[in-house]
């Protein structure tokens, strides 16, 4: 168990195989499917970054936000937890994307954004309050942070098997710890994804303390 801030977080994995296993099986056409960057929310992230300011991408599956990210002209630095997703981003981006599981983040004060989309809703619940650590310490201060989740009341598993945490915004409130951040927002919209099944999404904007 290690102290960030005042809170204690159980460390343990973020990770859960059977998901990776998906990507991996599936990554040449998760990769490859027509994908709309949601440039609003994008767009909103990168007015809260310094010019050519650094970026972390996690989970960034096929590329294309880093892709989108890159031509605004910032330092990002894409990875994404299943190599064979890695492998499809590089191939889009053309250059090496790092295989990085999200508890092996181990930076600090090291980037001044930190996007995240629709990848820590994989993250078991007990292991997403040390995540969310994990990335805030990544940040340097002042730093912003972008994340998207599945919303629900209860994790469990799609058709696909793919584990997802189905926060509410009541309890990603309290796995973020607001009271640790400068400012937490959370929003939601109606929207879909990969099963092509109706979704009621959380957004989440959050700022590190100066």
């Amino acid at each position: 168990m290690r102290k960030a801030g005042s809170h204690f977080f159980v460390s343990c994995s973020g990770k859960d195989t059977t998901t990776l296993d998906f990507y991996g099986a599936e990554a040449g056409t998760y990769a490859g499917r027509a994908r709309k960057v949601r440039y609003d929310r994008l767009d909103a992230f990168a007015a809260a970054l310094p010019a050519g300011g650094s970026v972390l991408e996690l989970g960034c599956g096929g590329g294309q936000d880093s892709e989108a990210l890159l031509a605004r002209g910032f330092a990002v630095t894409p990875t994404d937890g299943s190599p064979e997703l890695a492998c499809q981003a590089a191939l889009r981006l053309g250059r090496s994307v790092e295989v990085l599981l999200f508890e092996d983040l181990v930076e600090t004060d090291a980037f001044d954004g930190i996007w995240a989309n629709a990848c820590l809703l994989h993250v078991p619940r007990e292991a997403l309050p040390a995540i969310i650590g994990k990335v805030q310490a990544a940040l340097k201060p002042g730093g912003v942070f972008y994340a998207s989740f599945k919303a629900g009341t209860s994790e469990g598993r799609d058709r696909f098997g793919r584990y997802y945490n189905y926060p509410s915004p009541d309890w990603l409130r309290g796995a973020y710890g607001d009271d640790r951040w400068r400012e937490l927002d959370i929003d939601e919209d109606l929207g879909g994804g990969y099963d092509a099944e109706p979704t009621r999404w959380l957004h989440v904007l959050a700022f590190k303390m100066p």
